[in-house]
C-alpha cells in the first residue's frame, strides 16, 4: 500500500477488503462507504463519475465536487491521451448549466464542439450505463476568441502597458537585470504621459532613452544602459517577426466580457481559439496569465460566493512557468491566492503536478489526476512525486495511477467545510456536448453573428508614445534645420559684407577719365559762361552793346 503526506482520509484506513465473489459491485464494504460518504455533499455540486474499486466501477457512489469550492482552484493533469479535455468539457457544461461563466483555452481546436450537442453512439451509451448518467446530447452557449484575430474568432488584444513590464520581460525572454530596465522604461512612460500601446510604440520608448536627448530623463532614476536597450530592442525585432505585433494594440479586449450568462441563465462559455498559434507556446500562455490578472485588478472582493463568478481553465500549464524568473513566479502565486476573494476560480491543466511550482500547487484545492506512465526512470521518479501529493488513501496509488484506462481519474476535491476529500479512483461521465470540433464554416458563422465582433474586429491606431516622439523628433529636427539655414545665412551675409569693404576699386571707364580729366573741367566752364549769357539775353530781351 502506497502512503504519501498529508491529512489522513480516513485515519489509519483498513486495507480494502476483496469483494467476495459474484457479491454486488455496489454491495457496500468500509473503505467504499468511507469514500463514498466523502463526497455526500448538501448543497450544489458538479457529478464527475462513478467510484472505481477493485477495477470495478460502482455507479451507486458518486464523486463530486461542490459548486461553492470551485473559487478554491483545482488541478488537471495526466499524460497524453487519457482524456483531460474531455474533463474541461465536462466539467465546464455544468458549470454552464448552473450559471456559471466559464473560459477554456483551446490549443488543439477540439473543444469548439460544446456549442452544439453531442452524437449519441454506443460508447456514449455504455459510459452513460456505467455511470448511472442521463445523457441528453446538448450544446452550451460559447463565444469564440482568437489572440488578435489569427485564426478564427473575435480578436483579443491588449495594450502593451495594460500588459506590463513583468509579463513582457515574461514574453521577450528578458533575465533579471533587463527585466527591472523595462520597469524603468514603463515607468518613465507613464509619468511623461506616453502611452504604450503597440510595440512601436515601446521600441519608440527605448530608442529615445538611449539618444543624445533622452539619456538625461533617466539620470535620477538609474538610467538605462546601451547594452540592455539594444537586447530590448532585439528581441522585440524578434518577437515582432513570429506575428506578436498582431496581439498588441486597440480596441483592447475587456476582460468582464468572459463573466456573461446568457438569455436562460446559463453560463456563456468563451472558447480561445489557439490552434493558429500554438507554435507560439511562450506567448499565448503569458496572454492567457494577462488574461487572469487583469480579471483579478478590476473585478471587486466579493469573499466566499455559493458559486463562483468565473472558471478559468488554464491550459498547458507548464509552459507558463518554464524559465519564468522569480518576479514572474511571485506574481503568478500572489494572484492565484489572491483571485480567489474575487469569485474566480483557477484550474491549471498540465501533465504532471511537479509543472506547476509548489507555491502555487498548495493553493490548488481540487485535484483530478488522469493516469500517469512510468516507462523511464524519470517517468518513474515523475510518479512518486505526483503520489506525494495525495492525502493518505487506501489505494496503491502507484499502481492505481499507471492502471487508469481513458476517461478515468483519481480525484480529491475540497468538501463543502473546506476539507479534503478521500482519494477516489473515478470512471468519469461522458460530455453531452460534440466531443471533437465544430466545422470551419459553423465556427465562421458563430464568431460573426456575434454582437462582440463589431466591437473588437478592427483594430484602431490612434496617437500614442510613437506618434508623439516622432512629432517631437520631426519638429526638432525642423528647428535644427531652421536655425541651422539661419546660421548659414547670416555667416554668408557677413562674409559678403567683409568681401565688399576689403575689394579694390575698379579702374574708370574711358568717358569717366575723359570727365574727370582738367582740360575737360575747363572746356565746360567756358562753354557754360558763353551759354549762360546767350540764356540771359534771351530771357531778358535785351543785349549788352560792345563798347
Amino acid at each position: 500500500m502506497s502512503q504519501s503526506t498529508g491529512p489522513a482520509v480516513p485515519a489509519d484506513p483498513p486495507e480494502p477488503p476483496e469483494p467476495p465473489g459474484g457479491q454486488d459491485p455496489g454491495a457496500p464494504h468500509p473503505a467504499v462507504d468511507a469514500i463514498a460518504a466523502g463526497y455526500a455533499f448538501t448543497g450544489p455540486a458538479l457529478d464527475l463519475g462513478a467510484l472505481l474499486w477493485d477495477g470495478k466501477c460502482l455507479p451507486g457512489r458518486q464523486i463530486r465536487i461542490p459548486l461553492s469550492m470551485l473559487n478554491r482552484h483545482g488541478l488537471v493533469a495526466g499524460a497524453t491521451g487519457t482524456g483531460k479535455t474531455k474533463t474541461l468539457q465536462l466539467i465546464a457544461e455544468q458549470l454552464s448549466a448552473n450559471g456559471v461563466p466559464v473560459f477554456l483555452a483551446d490549443i488543439k481546436g477540439d473543444v469548439s464542439g460544446i456549442s452544439v450537442p453531442g452524437a449519441a453512439n454506443e460508447r456514449t451509451a455504455a459510459r452513460a450505463g456505467e455511470v448511472a448518467q442521463e445523457w441528453e446530447a446538448t450544446g452550451y452557449p460559447a463565444e469564440f476568441y482568437s489572440l488578435g484575430g489569427i485564426g478564427p474568432g473575435i480578436p483579443v488584444r491588449a495594450t502593451v502597458t495594460a500588459f506590463g513590464p513583468v509579463l513582457m520581460s515574461k514574453v521577450l525572454q528578458l533575465n533579471q537585470t533587463q527585466e527591472q530596465s523595462l520597469g524603468l522604461i514603463f515607468h518613465y512612460a507613464d509619468s511623461k504621459g506616453l502611452e504604450l500601446i503597440d510595440l512601436k510604440d515601446l521600441r519608440a520608448v527605448v530608442a529615445f532613452l538611449v539618444s543624445d536627448k533622452g539619456k538625461p530623463e533617466l539620470k535620477g532614476i538609474g538610467g538605462l544602459s546601451t547594452v540592455t536597450a539594444g537586447v530590448i530592442l532585439r528581441a522585440l525585432t524578434a518577437f515582432e517577426q513570429q506575428g506578436a505585433a498582431e496581439f498588441f494594440g486597440e480596441p483592447e479586449f475587456d476582460t468582464s466580457e468572459l463573466l456573461r450568462t446568457a438569455a436562460d441563465g446559463r453560463g456563456v462559455v468563451s472558447v480561445l481559439e489557439l490552434p493558429a498559434v500554438q507554435d507560439k507556446p511562450q506567448l499565448f500562455s503569458t496572454f492567457l496569465m494577462w488574461l487572469l490578472a487583469d480579471l483579478y485588478g478590476g473585478l471587486p472582493e466579493v469573499g466566499d460566493l455559493e458559486r463562483p463568478k468565473l472558471v478559468f481553465f488554464f491550459d498547458e500549464a507548464h509552459l507558463l512557468f518554464n524559465g519564468a524568473s522569480k518576479a514572474f513566479l511571485e506574481s503568478i502565486t500572489q494572484t492565484v491566492r489572491l483571485i480567489r476573494s474575487k469569485g474566480i476560480g483557477v484550474f491549471f491543466v498540465t501533465q504532471t503536478p511537479k509543472d506547476v511550482p509548489a507555491d502555487v500547487l498548495a493553493q490548488l484545492g481540487n485535484r483530478v489526476q488522469h493516469a500517469l506512465r512510468a516507462f523511464t526512470p524519470d517517468d518513474a521518479k515523475a510518479l512518486k512525486a505526483t503520489v506525494k501529493t495525495f492525502p493518505n488513501s487506501p489505494y496503491d496509488l502507484e499502481e492505481t495511477l499507471t492502471g487508469l484506462g481513458t476517461g478515468e481519474a483519481v480525484v480529491t476535491v475540497l468538501s463543502e467545510n473546506g476539507a479534503p476529500t478521500p482519494v477516489a479512483a473515478t470512471r468519469l461521465r461522458a460530455p453531452q456536448s460534440l466531443m471533437g470540433p465544430v466545422d470551419a464554416e459553423a465556427l465562421e458563422r458563430a464568431v460573426k453573428s456575434s454582437l462582440l465582433y463589431s466591437r473588437y474586429a478592427e483594430p484602431v491606431d490612434r496617437e500614442s508614445a510613437y506618434e508623439k516622439i516622432t512629432a517631437e523628433q520631426a519638429a526638432a529636427e525642423a528647428e535644427a534645420e531652421a536655425a541651422a539655414a539661419a546660421a548659414e545665412a547670416d555667416k554668408q551675409a557677413k562674409e559678403a559684407a567683409k568681401a565688399a569693404r576689403s575689394a579694390p576699386k575698379p579702374e574708370p571707364s574711358l568717358a569717366e577719365q575723359v570727365v574727370g580729366s582738367g582740360l575737360f573741367r575747363s572746356l565746360a566752364r567756358s562753354i557754360g559762361t558763353q551759354l549762360g549769357r546767350e540764356i540771359s539775353r534771351s530771357i531778358f530781351g535785351t543785349a549788352r552793346r560792345r563798347r
